[in-house]
């Protein structure tokens, strides 16, 4: 599952578009969930020091944890 942000339109340069940028991944793996990042190729890593869990509420938590650089 991708998590993107979603912001309106901000410059007339840009044009009307919404814009669209993956911010996270969940990855279930049968057992667990665990938690990926992007690099700017969209290059998804895990992020080995979240420790995978049986549900994805507790990533989705950890998303929000301040120092963590999801949305921004």
């Amino acid at each position: 599952m991708t998590i993107l942000e979603v912001r309106a339109p901000w410059r007339e340069d840009f044009g009307p578009d919404w814009t669209r940028r993956p911010v996270a991944q969940l990855r279930y793996d049968g057992s667990h969930w665990r938690l990926y990042w992007p690099d700017r190729n969209t290059r998804w890593h895990l992020i080995d020091d979240i420790p995978a869990q049986t549900s994805p509420g507790p990533l989705l938590s950890e998303m929000d944890v301040p120092g963590r650089a999801f949305f921004g």
